[in-house]
């Protein structure tokens, strides 16, 4: 079973509920293997595992990091390569002249002065161009424009840049893109992990609610898109569930295991 974590199985309020907790911890118990997949980067899984108990492997930034768990070790990256990472944000400066850069590797992040950071201590770690910390590798380039919404920002930068890099969003009113290198999704690094593992794309079962959450969903066996999902996910597969707030996932997690449907399925 593969879960998004935000809108998902964490709530707006940034909680977990016990009823899907519950249902998590059933699904490993029912000898599933877990993997949460996640835009998150891994210094963003604390609380999770705080909440949840569980100990195993995470999918980050959108598929360009995968991440134990229980040794909080980096274990395997796709990242965007040096001169790569240069071009993009050359041709969206010109493309997007009010937009700040952001940059996330495995253990840091650098933000330049016009990104419009919405978290605590916003200074930290910036930069004045973030072309002085492309000297590495990154997992995830992060654009942010309080001038227009994600799904402007998508569509513009996607005909913009084509096959250079993967363009997506996890929030359609926050302004922001994140990039992966070309090729690198939560479906790209979950099939990977899924072969590692020995399981084939039909065993797998998938939830998610955003425009980064739908390759994974249409590769998954059976993806099911949130009562609260963007409405392009909602389009992507044909099934549906309730809302975060309503403990979607658990509803379906509920049904499945009642049924004996995950133990025959698997």
């Amino acid at each position: 079973m593969a879960t998004d974590l935000d809108g998902t199985v964490v709530g707006h309020d940034g909680v977990m509920s016990a009823r899907t907790v519950r249902a998590l911890a059933a699904v490993e118990e029912a000898g599933l293997h877990l993997v949460f997949v996640t835009g998150r980067p891994p210094r963003w899984m604390a609380p999770v595992v705080e909440a949840t108990g569980h100990r195993g492997v995470a999918i980050c930034a959108n598929g360009g990091i995968v991440y134990d768990l229980h040794t909080e070790q980096v274990l395997e990256t796709f990242f965007i390569d040096v001169a790569t990472a240069r071009s993009v944000v050359e041709r969206l400066r010109i493309a997007m002249p009010a937009a700040g850069f952001a940059v996330e590797r495995s253990g840091d992040f650098h933000h330049d002065g016009s990104y419009a950071h919405p978290w605590p201590d916003p200074d930290l770690n910036r930069v004045d161009r973030i072309e002085q910390v492309l000297d590495d590798p990154i997992a995830k380039l992060l654009v942010r424009d309080p001038t227009s919404d994600s799904d402007s920002m998508l569509a513009l930068a996607t005909e913009l840049l084509g096959d250079a890099v993967t363009v997506t969003h996890s929030n359609p009113r926050d302004g922001l893109l994140e990039i992966s290198a070309f090729g690198v999704t939560k479906a790209s690094t979950l099939a990977r992990l899924a072969t590692e593992l020995g399981v084939e794309a039909h065993e797998v079962l998938a939830f998610g609610d955003q425009p980064n959450d739908v390759a994974m969903l249409r590769w998954a066996g059976r993806g099911y898109a949130m009562g609260n999902a963007h409405p392009d996910v909602r389009a992507a597969v044909p099934r549906h569930t309730g809302s975060v707030g309503d403990d979607g996932v658990a509803q379906v997690l509920e049904h499945l295991l009642g049924d004996g449907i995950i133990a025959g399925w698997t």
